[in-house]
C-alpha cells in the first residue's frame, strides 16, 4: 500500500494535511517515472515490432510520433487506479484527482488516436498510386473533430463528475448553435465527398474558377478548404462547398486527351474582299498549298458559268473566287499540313457575323501541344506565318487607327497643302 509506505517513511502523526500532500507528490513521482519508463522500455519494444512493417507503415508512424502519445496514457491509468487506494486523502480529494486522471486519459487518448489517423493518412499517399487522384484527408479531419469531441465530452462529464450521457441530452437545445457553428464544416463534408464519389477535382488538376480569382492547379483539398496555386505563384483557398454551389472549370480532360484547342479569329477589313481575275488566280496557283484547290474551283466555276450562260442568265449571275475564300482554303491547308497540329480532331476556318472591327475569319483547331508554353508558341507560329502572309492575298487587317497613323495623315495633308 502506497500510503502504508509513506508512513514508515514519513511519520506525520496528527498532520493529515501533510500527510496527504506528500502522498499526492508521491504519486505525481511514481507517474513521472511510469512516463519515463514507458518512453524509453515501451518505444524500444514497440519500434522493434514496427521494424517489421513495410509499405511506409513504420516511418508514418514515427514521423507523427503515435507510440509517444500512446505512452502518455499509462501514467493516467496508473495515477486514476493508485489514488483510489489511498485512504488518507479526504473523499473529495480523492474524488478531484480520479477525476482529473480520468479527463487527462481522455484527451491522451484523443491525441493518440488524432497522430494515427495522421499516420493513416501519410502511409495512404505513400503506398497507394492514385492517393492524388483520391485524397482521404477531407475524412481524416472530419473524424478527429469527432473524436475530439468525443474526448471534449467525456473530460467535461468526468471533471464535473456527471455522466456524458447527461451531457449530451443538453446538446439538443443547442443543436441550431451548433448547425450554425459547424455550418462550413457541415456543408464542405458533404461537398468532399459528392466530389469524390463524382471524380470532380483532384490534386494536381489545372482548375479555373474566376469569381474567387482562382487559375492554376489545386495543391491540396482538406476538409473545409482546397488550395489553388495559381500561375503567378499565388494561392487560391477556395471553400469546398463552393465547388458544388457554384461553376468551375476543370483542364484535367484536355491534359488527358493530349490536345488542346485553339479557338482564335484574324478581323479582316471587309473593303479588302474582292474577286480574283485571271492573272491573279494565275499567280496564286504558285503556292502548293492551294494549287489542286485553285484548279477545282476554276473547273467547278466554269462548268457552272457555262450553264448559266447556255440557259440566257444575265452575267451578273456568274461565279467567281474570291481572295477571302483563297485565303480560307489556304489556311486549312496551312494548318492540316502543320507538324503541331492534331489532324485527327477537328480542323478549319470559319466566318464569323461581320461586325464593326470587321469581318472575324477563325481558326479552330487542335494542337498537339497540352503545357502552356509549347502551346503559346505553336498558336503564335500559325498566327504569325497566318498575318504574314495576307499581302499575297491582297488582304487587309482590320485595325483601329493609332498615333502613328493619326500622324502620318497629318503630315500627308500638310504636304498636300503646301504643294498647293
Amino acid at each position: 500500500m502506497l500510503s502504508a509506505s509513506i508512513d514508515r517513511l514519513v511519520p506525520f502523526d496528527g498532520r493529515p494535511y501533510a500527510h496527504a500532500a506528500v502522498a499526492l507528490v508521491v504519486l505525481a513521482l511514481v507517474a513521472w517515472a511510469t512516463n519515463w519508463l514507458m518512453r524509453h522500455v515501451l518505444l524500444r519494444v514497440l519500434g522493434r515490432v514496427l521494424q517489421r512493417l513495410t509499405g511506409g507503415g513504420r516511418e508514418a508512424l514515427h514521423d507523427h510520433g503515435v507510440l509517444r502519445r500512446l505512452a502518455n496514457i499509462v501514467p493516467a491509468v496508473v495515477v486514476w487506479a493508485s489514488v483510489q487506494y489511498m485512504p488518507d486523502l479526504a473523499p473529495e480529494v480523492r474524488v478531484v484527482v480520479g477525476n482529473v486522471a480520468l479527463a487527462f486519459l481522455a484527451v491522451a487518448i484523443a491525441l493518440a488516436l488524432s497522430h494515427l489517423l495522421d499516420a493513416v493518412n501519410d502511409w495512404y499517399l505513400r503506398t497507394r498510386d492514385r492517393a492524388h487522384e483520391r485524397p482521404i484527408k477531407g475524412y481524416v479531419q472530419m473524424a478527429k473533430i469527432v473524436v475530439f469531441a468525443i474526448a471534449a465530452v467525456v473530460a467535461v462529464a468526468t471533471l464535473v463528475d456527471r455522466s456524458p450521457w447527461l451531457l449530451l441530452s443538453g446538446f439538443g437545445a443547442l443543436s441550431a448553435v451548433l448547425l450554425l457553428v459547424f455550418k462550413d464544416s457541415i456543408l464542405s463534408l458533404v461537398a468532399s465527398i459528392q466530389l469524390s464519389t463524382n471524380d470532380m477535382v483532384r490534386v494536381g488538376d489545372w482548375i479555373e474558377m474566376p469569381a474567387l480569382d482562382a487559375n492554376g492547379h489545386v495543391i491540396d483539398m482538406a476538409l473545409n478548404t482546397v488550395k489553388v496555386q495559381n500561375w503567378d505563384k499565388t494561392i487560391t483557398t477556395i471553400p469546398t462547398y463552393r465547388l458544388m454551389s457554384e461553376s468551375f472549370r476543370n483542364w484535367r480532360g484536355m491534359q488527358e486527351s493530349g490536345a488542346r484547342r485553339i479557338k482564335r479569329a484574324l478581323l479582316i477589313d471587309q473593303s479588302s474582299v474582292r474577286f480574283l481575275d485571271a492573272s491573279e488566280r494565275d499567280a496564286l496557283r504558285a503556292i502548293s498549298l492551294i494549287d489542286d484547290y485553285l484548279e477545282r474551283k476554276c473547273e467547278e466555276l466554269a462548268e457552272h458559268n457555262e450553264r448559266l450562260e447556255a440557259a440566257g442568265r444575265h452575267p451578273v449571275n456568274t461565279r467567281r473566287v474570291t481572295n477571302l475564300g483563297t485565303f480560307r482554303a489556304y489556311a486549312c491547308a496551312y494548318l492540316r499540313a502543320h507538324p503541331r497540329v492534331d489532324h485527327d480532331l477537328m480542323c478549319m476556318m470559319r466566318q464569323l457575323e461581320p461586325g464593326p472591327t470587321g469581318l472575324p475569319l477563325e481558326v479552330y483547331c487542335f494542337t498537339v501541344d497540352t503545357g502552356l508554353a509549347d502551346f503559346e508558341a505553336t498558336q503564335a507560329d500559325i498566327f504569325d506565318h497566318l498575318l504574314a502572309v495576307l499581302p499575297a492575298f491582297d488582304l487587309r487587317l482590320y485595325q483601329q487607327p493609332g498615333g502613328a497613323d493619326v500622324a502620318a495623315f497629318l503630315e500627308g495633308r500638310g504636304a498636300r497643302v503646301g504643294e498647293a
